[in-house]
């Protein structure tokens, strides 16, 4: 019984779908690609008039609700172009997404424009509910959380002993600051000095200290300006001071400075270094600075030009982020009247050996 039905239905189905798609004037099926029809046969007319008058006669139903709609009529079927309709774009017909509504560029589908950015809002839905006091107390907090905290730093990346023949040395370079992202307080020192031996006390030969006002002028570079005092053997000059220092592009650390002291003597400075990572604790460090100077400073024991060059290369393992030690070598020179000057001091103008150390941060 089921089955016999279910091919009734088969079969009614098939024989009404010619029928539902010839009852829709001015649609060319055979036009649209994969709908080609075959050819209808002619249907034989009715041997019953009484048959042929009922089929003639119209049939009263509810009316269609598409029809009823203003906006599409039965009669706007004919002649329909489909393809302006949103999303009914057909296979083949080339279509411009930028006039449909739902596929507009944007996000990075967009151009690159240049209108301002929009001005921060400055008035707060909380505000009608809130006491203003506690808003603005909020709002003091959440800046401060999100990148207005105030923090500090130190680290020497050197500190060294250096073995030398006839007397041993020391070194040290280290920098340290208190701020936030943008303003900050530093105070940069470094020198060099020998230890006591058989017959020779122990002296600190160079040395200096900078108080310095650090402002971030981009994301990787700060611009500084201060004071500089030197300490050890020689004169002890002050000095103004203006200088950066950075990360530049492939990871390289810089620092450059111009020096003018309280007696005219200009003086300057380059240095740089990068961390070359072997292995999670183990890191390569290659280190060059250069001197100069716009004149001869007899009292200081510089000369004109470029004075000193520093060539390093130090290997560290960090046995924690914080504490390195390390082992390497180090080669200087004095060039021109600074090394005349090392020369009537008893001293040699070029120096090289081995160093060891620690670097440390906190």
């Amino acid at each position: 019984m089921s089955r016999a039905f279910g091919f009734a239905v088969i079969a009614s189905l098939c024989t009404s779908a010619p029928a539902f798609a010839q009852s829709m004037p001015g649609m060319d099926h055979g036009s649209m690609p994969g709908m080609k029809m075959p050819a209808a046969k002619p249907v034989a007319k009715p041997r019953n008039p009484a048959a042929s008058k009922a089929q003639a006669k119209p049939v009263n139903r509810a009316p269609d609700k598409a029809s009823a709609s203003p906006a599409l009529k039965l009669g706007d079927r004919d002649g329909m172009d489909h393809a302006s309709i949103p999303g009914m774009a057909m296979s083949g017909v080339a279509t411009d997404q930028g006039t449909i509504p739902d596929m507009a560029k944007s996000g990075t589908d967009l151009s690159a424009g240049n209108a301002p950015a929009p001005a921060p809002p400055t008035d707060h839905y909380a505000t009608r509910i809130f006491p203003a006091a506690e808003i603005e107390r909020a709002h003091r907090q959440m800046m401060n959380d999100s990148g207005a905290q105030t923090f500090g730093f130190a680290m020497f990346n050197l500190a060294e002993y250096q073995p030398r023949r006839g007397q041993d040395g020391f070194r040290w370079e280290g920098e340290g600051w208190y701020g936030g992202d943008i303003n900050r307080l530093t105070i940069k020192t470094e020198g060099e000095g020998r230890f006591a031996g058989k017959g020779s006390a122990g002296r600190l030969e160079e040395a200096e200290v900078q108080l310095l006002y650090s402002r971030a002028i981009d994301p990787y570079f700060n611009a500084q300006v201060g004071l500089r005092q030197d300490l050890g053997r020689g004169a002890r000059r002050s000095y103004a001071t203006v200088g950066f220092e950075g990360l530049a592009p492939y990871w390289f650390e810089v620092d450059g400075a111009l020096f003018v002291s309280d007696q005219g003597d200009v003086l300057g400075r380059l240095a740089g270094y990068y961390d070359q990572r072997l292995t999670q604790r183990l890191i390569l460090q290659p280190r060059i600075e250069l001197n100069f100077a716009a004149q001869d400073v007899p009292a200081s024991r510089i000369g004109a030009g470029l004075s000193t060059a520093e060539i390093g290369l130090r290997l560290r393992y960090e046995i924690q982020r914080q504490f390195a030690p390390y082992v390497g070598v180090s080669w200087q020179r004095k060039i021109g009247q600074t090394g005349r000057y090392a020369y009537v001091d008893g001293e040699d103008a070029i120096s090289a050996g081995l160093v060891a150390g620690i670097r440390i941060w906190f």
